[in-house]
């Protein structure tokens, strides 16, 4: 009998040992196909600070495992997939579990210098995106593991793989999608714009803009700013091109003619730079907010741009700000919505906003139903970094959903249309603040 169990023992470490060379064999045999870069395509929580102390646009600095880390990529590829990491540790202590598509292995680290590491071989029975991720066993505040890049290889890598390079910021950030509403050749002088918003609940994400009017020198719409903090922004562009508004001319300024209760303005850049107002209003998901927007030669030079806000807790119309913008005359133009996230710490969850109801005002030929809307996205989305991106029809108008990394995404230039509701807002614009 003990001679059985000893002969078991023996066979026993001959297949581990079989299976250690086997798999050492195998990492010494890949040839990667793909380096995705760790920064630009991970994250580790919702907190801006400490991800910006972790996540660098050189990869991932300092990590101690105290919390998983996720990098996603997109693949159109089945079969089995190879992955690695080009990392390095701090310490010969680090056991490094990894999981992708329900399957875990775990590796333990060893390279003290940046160097490639074999996780393992993974089937892939699902194209579209993939979430590695990847915790330290035992974490140790003195630990910390540093990776420049994830490694793929294997015949589910041969085909399309999209991830973000070389675009740190908006990467993170996640692609922004657009609803642009053609104006019918019959309004020559449109005066205002009117649109609702809904967020539906659970999808009012902190960093998220629900931009409902949108037009050529500006937008208008809803934040969510923090866990504690919302607001209403509205926001005119310079006919100045700088992003720091301290170097326009005084003749190209944003002049601010009135301002609502409440209301915060001053000036902003890096994006264009211009005049901003906003106001501190804890909106609520599941409601429908109304805004109007107001666009009027003022002289042969001038547009004042004025955005109202409707409160439906005091049912009443509340004026945001007035502006009156340089170097231009004219009505409103180019009219769109959008969603946008503005902070790359929330990039990798998704979020979604029902945009209804749609009009314009022509001074001369009164309302006008807008039921058409063209789908558009951003340099994130059109480069093909990330294709967590969508937009669609609803009963009374459209969705625009972006950021977390689902897979069915919309075609940009894609048209929609609603149908026409006949009931144009009633609004007495002699009543309006």
């Amino acid at each position: 009998m003990k001679k059985f169990q000893l002969l078991v023992i023996v066979l026993l470490n001959i297949l581990l040992i079989s299976c250690e060379n086997k798999e050492s064999s195998k990492e010494a045999s890949v040839q990667y196909t793909q380096r995705i870069p760790a920064g630009e395509n991970s994250w580790i929580s919702h907190n801006e600070q400490h991800d910006h102390q972790t996540i660098t646009k050189e990869g991932i600095r300092n990590w101690n495992g105290s919390e998983p880390l996720k990098t996603y990529f997109r693949i159109s590829g089945q079969g089995e997939l190879s992955v690695g990491l080009h990392l390095k540790t701090s310490s010969e202590k680090v056991i490094l579990k990894a999981t992708l598509n329900g399957i875990s292995k775990k590796i333990p680290l060893k390279n003290d210098i940046f160097g490639d590491v074999y996780l393992g071989e993974y089937p892939i029975n699902q194209s579209g995106y993939q979430e590695l991720i990847l915790e330290i066993l035992q974490p140790d505040p003195d630990v910390s593991v540093d990776i420049n890049e994830v490694l793929l290889a294997g015949n589910a890598a041969e085909g399309d793989v999209n991830f973000v390079i070389d675009n740190f910021h908006f990467g993170r950030r996640g692609p922004s999608v657009h609803l642009r509403y053609p104006i019918p050749e019959k309004s020559e002088k449109t005066l205002y714009f009117y649109n609702e918003i809904e967020v539906p609940e659970g999808e009012d994400v902190i960093g998220s803009y629900y931009m409902a009017n949108g037009f050529s020198h500006g937008y208008f719409g809803i934040q969510v700013n923090s866990e504690s903090e919302r607001r209403i922004l509205f926001s005119v562009w310079s006919p100045y091109d700088t992003q720091d508004p301290a170097e326009i001319p005084e003749d190209q300024k944003i002049v601010l003619l009135k301002k609502g209760d409440g209301v915060n303005t001053g000036e902003f850049g890096n994006e264009g730079s211009g005049g901003q107002s906003f106001k501190r209003y804890m909106w609520k998901a599941g409601t429908t907010y109304r805004f109007l927007l107001k666009g009027e030669p003022a002289g042969p030079d001038h547009t004042v741009y004025t955005a109202y806000f409707y409160t439906p807790e005091k049912d009443q119309w509340e004026l945001i700000a007035s502006f009156k913008r340089p170097k231009a005359s004219n009505y409103l133009g180019n009219l769109y919505s959008f969603l946008e996230n503005f902070v790359p710490a929330t990039g990798d969850t998704a979020r979604k906003a029902h945009y209804k109801n749609q009009w314009i005002y022509d001074k001369d030929k009164g309302w006008i139903e807008l039921t058409k809307a063209i789908f558009t996205a951003d340099a994130t989305a059109n480069q093909k970094d990330r294709l967590d991106y969508a937009g669609g029809e609803i009963d009374e108008g459209y969705y625009l959903k972006n950021c977390g990394f689902f897979n069915d995404f919309t075609q940009v230039e894609t048209e929609f249309s609603r149908k026409e509701n006949g009931s144009a807002p009633q609004i007495k614009f002699e009543n309006l603040p």
